[in-house]
């Protein structure tokens, strides 16, 4: 999977010392099913999610992860959760923590297909139907669906 140019100009600094970095999830809704895409790296369906770039807004990181990952182009209709991952170690090292901003997208066009090497498929599921997701990116989807429109702040690491 790619990593953005700014981590790798920050991991020259650091090291493999922990980074806190900024990520967002696309909770992408057309009617009774929601975007799914099947990791590279874990072989696992999961949301759609990916890093905020400096001086980015994360609504818009978000629509653009969307579209890179899967085709799709989305457009947010709020903020669903706020949360905060367990300290992540990457194969090589790297470790990293993420504040993820968890948005409730609707469809606007295109055709899902897998946009880049961070997905092995991507595709839509019915809402009553969806695939094996493991805890966190079910409790996002739930977060992501639901219809109250506060977000939702959620304490427990993912």
């Amino acid at each position: 999977m790619p990593v953005p140019e700014f981590v790798l100009t920050l991991r020259e600094k650091v090291g493999t010392d922990p980074l806190w970095l900024l990520g967002v999830t696309a909770i992408v809704v057309d009617g009774d099913r929601v975007l799914l895409g099947r990791r590279a790296d874990t072989g696992r369906w999961s949301t759609v999610s990916g890093i905020v770039e400096p001086g980015e807004h994360p609504a818009v990181a978000v629509v653009r992860e969307v579209l890179e990952e899967t085709g799709v182009t989305a457009e947010v209709e709020r903020l669903a959760a706020v949360s905060v991952t367990k300290p992540i170690v990457y194969p090589n090292g790297d470790r990293t923590q993420y504040t993820d901003l968890t948005f409730r997208c609707r469809y606007v066009a295109g055709t899902a297909a897998v946009g880049d090497d961070e997905s092995l498929e991507v595709g839509w599921f019915p809402i009553d139907a969806l695939p094996d997701l493991d805890e966190g990116a079910l409790r996002r989807v739930r977060q992501g669906l639901s219809e109250d429109p506060a977000a939702v702040l959620d304490l427990e690491p993912r």
